[in-house]
C-alpha cells in the first residue's frame, strides 16, 4: 500500500509539473465547509504583470464571458480601479449592478474586491476576491482566490462547483483574450 501511494505522489507531482510548466491553469477543488467555501486557481501568461493588470482592470468587457452577465453583453462592464471603486454592470432604462467593490489596489501587483457574485447576491453571503500577480518582463504568474462565507439556502455544496467553474472560465478567457487577442479558440 505504501508503495503504491509513493508512486501516486509521484505521479500527481509530475501531472502538477507538466501542467505548471505549460502554462495551464493550476487548480484544486473548492474548499467547501458548512459556512463557506474558498476557490483558487494558478496560472502563468506569456505577458508582463502590467500589460496583465491593464486587461484584466481595464478591459474586462472584452473577455468576460457575456453568457455571465445580467445584460448578456460584457461590454456593460467595468472596474474602477481604486479603493471604493466598482466592478459594475450598466443595465438598461439606467439600471445598474454591483458585482463587487474595489478594497484594495497596488497595480501592477493586486486587486482585490469585497462582494457577492451573481446569484450570490440574493443570499446572506459575503465574499473576498483576490487577483495577484507576480513575474518577470515576459511572463505572469496570477493567482486567483475567491473566499466566500455565510449562508446560502441548500448550503455551499452545489454553490461552490458552479462559482469555481465559472471563475476558471473567466480566468481562461483572460489568459487567451492576453496572449492571442481573442477571450476564446472557436469562430
Amino acid at each position: 500500500m505504501m508503495f503504491g501511494a509513493a508512486i501516486m505522489r509521484r505521479c500527481s507531482l509530475g501531472t502538477l509539473a507538466l501542467v505548471i510548466l505549460s502554462g495551464a491553469s493550476v487548480q484544486s477543488a473548492p474548499e467547501i465547509a458548512p459556512n463557506g467555501f474558498l476557490v483558487k486557481f494558478d496560472v502563468s501568461i506569456n505577458a508582463p504583470a502590467p500589460q496583465v493588470y491593464d486587461a484584466l482592470v481595464g478591459q474586462i468587457g472584452s473577455w468576460w464571458n457575456p453568457e455571465h452577465t445580467y445584460s448578456h453583453d460584457a461590454k456593460n462592464l467595468s472596474i474602477d480601479a481604486r479603493p471604493g471603486g466598482c466592478f459594475c454592470e450598466k443595465l438598461p432604462n439606467g439600471g445598474g449592478l454591483e458585482h463587487l467593490r474595489v478594497v484594495y489596489v497596488a497595480p501592477p501587483q493586486v486587486v482585490r474586491f469585497s462582494g457577492a457574485l451573481g446569484p450570490l447576491q440574493a443570499s446572506g453571503v459575503a465574499g473576498s476576491m483576490t487577483w495577484k500577480l507576480t513575474g518577470g518582463p515576459d511572463n505572469t504568474r496570477l493567482e486567483l482566490s475567491y473566499s466566500v462565507g455565510g449562508f446560502i439556502p441548500g448550503g455551499f455544496d452545489k454553490m461552490a462547483p458552479a462559482v469555481e467553474a465559472m471563475l476558471r472560465e473567466q480566468l481562461d478567457r483572460l489568459k487567451l483574450f492576453i496572449e492571442t487577442g481573442k477571450p476564446t479558440t472557436s469562430h
